[in-house]
């Protein structure tokens, strides 16, 4: 798998620094990681930057998740970018919602590097 940019969208960035680090773990070549604090940062940076990848929580202030990726088909440059949502254990109407407005998978808290390689490394090949 090449190199891969990514966006983590957390408003933990403590959550944010374990996203990283278990992608790294679970064998994601990482040449750069963007960060945001909620969807509205994400979309501020997409404006700007394209990415690969985007991990983004459903559980956030001013923007959640799934209005992030509602509003992320409205971007030319990253309609097509695969979002995998992290998630919680209680939301799993939000995952079905999430999944109708475009996101391609998710990881449900707390996660280990496995469940990142069994549930992002097959959308990073085109097999999901």
């Amino acid at each position: 798998m090449g190199d891969v940019r990514a966006l983590i969208i957390d408003d933990s960035s403590v959550m944010r620094k374990i996203v990283e680090r278990s992608l790294r773990q679970a064998g994601v070549t990482l040449t750069e990681v963007l960060e945001a604090g909620n969807g509205a940062e994400a979309l501020c940076v997409l404006g700007e930057r394209s990415v690969d990848l985007i991990l983004c929580d459903i559980n956030m202030p001013v923007m959640d998740g799934l209005e992030f990726v509602r509003q992320l088909q409205t971007l030319d440059n990253s309609k097509s970018t695969p979002v995998v949502m992290i998630t919680t254990e209680g939301s799993e109407s939000h995952v079905v919602q999430a999944l109708s407005y475009g996101a391609r998978g998710y990881i449900r808290k707390p996660f280990t590097p496995d469940q990142v390689r069994e549930h992002v490394l097959p959308i990073l090949d085109g097999k999901a």
